[in-house]
């Protein structure tokens, strides 16, 4: 009874997280044309798909016909694809949702249908995988105006004007020279870089240090792994056709795992870091080199 009652908390709580990300985005954009098929909405993919959005209260549009405010700023939409991993006698689906910097935001479980006809059995099989957004009550929600930061500079131009005009009246303009020279070379500029994405996290901040001759001589710079080192976070594990893909509650594609020849090893991919991902005593373990040293991390992944 426990497990199912966590089980539900589980799925109450990953679908109230997904439902705020979708509301930061007001449009769900549909191409007339899905990449892997020959023809312009083959199958009629396109239409099931921007119908079953509209139907799910999402305000979507097709590539070729984008609102005023959606051409000046793409942020605003959600790409849409489609997985085509089809075979012989299953047609199967999977919808995957992506921003305007072509990260994976979302990816429905994937839909299936045996059925003969190429039409009914994409239709049933995208409509089978749109059980993936089932409870979302989608709302637009605008996000507020970023702040962006301008660079610090301190700049004495003034100062040493006013010195100059000084320094003339009682000692001459030798000394102006050499004091004009020290405050200047005192002028201090920062700037700062963020970068924090599924695939990225870096903070980048350049602050010189100033010596006697007042010269820049130091630029630190800190950057994190790209992979969940020391990230305790539960990651849950969606099915796909060759393996799983794991996601964090953002909901973000944290990590691929492809299947091997062994039931208990996946082969691992973190964006740009490759491994192998295994169990053993029922913990999940995450391997893979850096810089020629292997180092060996622990998951946290909910099947």
């Amino acid at each position: 009874m426990k497990n199912i009652v966590l089980s539900i908390f589980l799925v109450v709580s990953f679908a109230n997280e997904l439902q705020a990300q979708l509301n930061d985005y007001k449009y769900i954009i549909v191409p007339k044309k899905f990449e892997g098929f020959k023809n312009e909405n083959q199958y009629k993919t396109s239409t099931i798909v921007k119908h079953l959005f509209t139907q799910k209260g999402f305000n979507t549009v097709y590539e070729d016909k984008l609102p005023d405010d959606l051409q000046a700023n793409r942020c605003l939409g959600l790409l849409v694809g489609l997985d085509n991993e089809s075979s012989m006698f299953t047609t199967k689906a999977t919808l995957i949702l992506k921003d305007c910097s072509n990260v994976d935001i979302f990816s429905t479980a994937q839909g299936k249908s045996k059925k003969k006809e190429y039409e009914a059995s994409f239709k049933e099989a995208i409509t089978n995988a749109f059980r993936s957004f089932d409870g979302i009550g989608y709302n637009y929600t605008p996000k507020p105006k970023e702040q962006t930061a301008e660079p610090i500079t301190v700049s004495f131009k003034n100062d040493v004007k006013k010195l100059e005009e000084d320094t003339n009246a009682t000692n001459g303009t030798e000394s102006v020279v050499e004091e004009k020279s020290k405050v200047a070379e005192t002028t201090v500029q920062k700037t700062a870089r963020q970068v924090a994405t599924a695939e990225e996290q870096v903070f980048e901040q350049t602050a010189p240090e100033t010596s006697s001759d007042y010269r820049v001589k130091n630029t630190s710079e800190v950057t994190s792994s790209p992979v969940m080192k020391n990230d305790v976070a539960v990651l849950y594990a969606q099915e796909l056709a060759n393996g799983y893909q794991l996601v964090d509650s953002t909901p973000k594609i944290r990590m691929k795992l492809l299947k091997s020849s062994s039931p208990n090893v996946y082969i691992a991919e973190s964006g740009t870091i490759n491994g192998v991902v295994y169990t053993e005593n029922g913990r999940w373990f995450f391997e893979y080199y850096n810089a020629n040293e292997l180092v060996t991390e622990e998951l946290n992944i909910k099947f």
